[in-house]
């Protein structure tokens, strides 16, 4: 920007200086070419008014009054008419820099003025933009606090007129399996009835972990060491599916603050999930890192097939599942235990591609070789 403004008053004095000199070595007795040369002052008076506003166009007129003053009392002063004309065009000089440079002035305040409110409706729309974000986010947790109180309330019906016939149902069935040797039809059919009450136990089980918001216990915890334990607590099902599970080592110690048996469940979930998506042969692999240096990154990712778009909408849904005997509540306590320890849970996957979970959970502090 300097040196544009410097080039253009260096241009602007070298055209005034340029057309005096004309005036000074062109003869009298060429009228006609003194009155192309005195029109020819005004370009730069103009051009210096449009570049440089007010005083940029008053400068330029009056720079050229002084360098053409001498040319009309020296060359024209026996020429009373002619020198009175002179005289009118130096103010009529004069006049126009003032005008122009004024107009142009005004034109330049007028262009910074609605470039101000231009860049206050950007900055404007960009809020209502955050502030829409935020409004959205805030309502969808409304909506899944409604949700979990409903949940509540239903818990502890569930938990008195569920679980305990359950528990009788499944002892029952147990003394009974024992009445028939193993391979006979009735025996299986006993161990089909024992398995689908420890699935709607567990059903049941988490329905209650999912409306019941227990008070967490937090600590600074080593997330390695706790994906370590997990890891090794699935490892011999990983083995029998055939899948490849990798923990990838880290040499800093992220520490986060913690209810290190709730972290644990949420790691656990989205392992096991991995592992059921992952056909034989496949891999699961879990890595960490530091994220915009306040962070602590885990990232889940499975070579499976994938999850299709329409249900990536709605995985997060309490009771909803792809799986045959799944029961929907997995995700949905895990995103519940994440956001719990301000955390953020986000599920990228396309169908045929493998899916990749991250979690983003706050730092306490990041030391290499530091443990709990």
């Amino acid at each position: 920007m300097e040196t544009a403004t410097r080039i253009r008053t260096l241009s602007l004095a070298a055209s005034v200086i340029a057309i005096s000199l004309l005036h000074y070595l062109t003869p009298l007795q060429l009228p006609y070419l003194h009155d192309i040369f005195q029109r020819l002052y005004y370009l730069p008076i103009i051009l210096s008014g449009l570049w440089f506003g007010f005083r940029g166009g008053l400068f330029c007129a009056l720079f050229v009054s002084i360098l053409y003053a001498p040319h009309i009392l020296y060359q024209w002063g026996g020429h009373p008419g002619m020198e009175m004309e002179k005289y009118l065009e130096i103010l009529l000089y004069n006049t126009v820099g003032t005008v122009t440079g004024m107009l142009s002035q005004r034109e330049r305040e007028r262009t910074g003025e609605l470039q101000k409110s231009s860049r206050e409706l950007t900055e404007s729309y960009r809020k209502l933009q955050e502030q829409s974000a935020e409004t959205i986010i805030i309502e969808e947790q409304l909506r899944r606090a409604e949700k979990l109180s409903t949940l509540g309330e239903m818990a502890a019906v569930l938990a008195h007129e569920i679980r305990n016939p359950l528990s009788s149902i499944r002892g029952t069935a147990e003394i009974l399996r024992d009445d028939y040797p193993t391979g006979t039809p009735k025996h299986e059919f006993i161990d089909i009835q024992i398995r689908e009450t420890e699935r709607l136990n567990r059903v049941v089980e988490e329905f209650l972990h999912m409306a019941r918001q227990q008070p967490m216990a937090m600590k600074p915890c080593r997330v390695q060491d706790e994906l370590e334990t997990i890891v090794t607590l699935v490892m011999n099902d990983a083995r029998k599916r055939q899948v490849a599970l990798q923990l990838q080592p880290n040499a800093v110690a992220m520490i986060v603050m913690a209810d290190s048996e709730k972290l644990r469940q949420a790691f656990l979930n989205i392992i096991i999930n991995a592992l059921q998506a992952t056909p034989e042969g496949g891999r699961v692999t879990i890595s960490t890192t530091i994220a915009e240096h306040a962070f602590c990154e885990i990232r889940f990712r499975d070579s499976g097939p994938g999850v299709e778009k329409a249900a990536m909408e709605r995985i997060f849904e309490p009771f909803f599942t792809t799986k045959s005997d799944g029961t929907g509540l997995g995700l949905a306590i895990t995103k519940n235990i994440i956001e719990n320890h301000k955390g953020t849970l986000k599920v990228e996957s396309e169908a045929a591609n493998g899916t990749t979970v991250t979690i983003r959970l706050p730092l306490q502090r990041t030391q290499p070789g530091e443990a709990t």
